[in-house]
């Protein structure tokens, strides 16, 4: 277990590898969160009765988008990982098996995999949340409406993260990746049914 905590650290010094896994948690965040704004809106035009509805239907599509996006990423940077192995092997014309860069490697998939699955389960998680509460503090309508808001909330947080590290004023780009939570919804209304 000390191993795998030394070999994450020192994965985690490199910058290549928090880039990737930085784009795999932002990229299927920002799906969890504009599906659950999505779900939370058509439930409610839908008439879905009640809060408990809303969570089993987001709990389902976070399970769905989470298993998406870890096995989906786990097989690409498998594959990928593959093929820069056999590339680096026939440079120096020798086996890699059981090595650093082999450990590496796997780690570093592990690591995308894992921040890619948890992207879109917070996207979904708090954006659900109110309904937690529906029918004791709040009616379905307000969840909908507090829903919404966290949503653009965090899809705000993610828009800003990435605006601070890319140098970019982060109020811009939160507001940016929050306005696409907005669409969502205000397409969601006009969705006939």
């Amino acid at each position: 277990m000390a191993s795998m905590r030394q070999l994450m650290r020192r994965l985690l010094r490199k910058e290549d590898v928090r880039a990737i896994s930085r784009r795999y948690f932002i990229s299927n965040g920002f799906d969890g969160t504009l599906t659950s704004i999505g779900i939370v809106v058509g439930a409610v035009l839908s008439g879905v009765p009640d809060g408990l509805t809303v969570i089993k239907i987001g709990l389902g599509a976070a399970v769905g988008l989470g298993t998406s996006a870890v096995w989906s990423v786990w097989e690409i940077e498998r594959a990928e990982t593959q093929a820069e192995i056999k590339r680096i092997e026939r440079a120096m014309l020798t086996d890699l098996d059981d090595t650093r860069i082999q450990r590496e490697q796997s780690g570093a998939r592990l690591l995308h995999a894992t921040m890619s699955g948890l992207g879109p389960l917070i996207g979904i998680l708090i954006p659900i949340s109110p309904f937690v509460f529906e029918g004791t503090l709040v009616t379905m309508q307000e969840a909908a409406l507090i829903a919404v808001g966290l949503g653009i909330g965090v899809l705000g947080v993610f828009g800003a993260y990435m605006g601070s590290i890319s140098g970019q004023r982060w109020y811009v780009a939160a507001v940016r990746m929050g306005i696409a939570g907005l669409v969502v919804a205000v397409i969601n209304l006009f969705i006939p049914g």
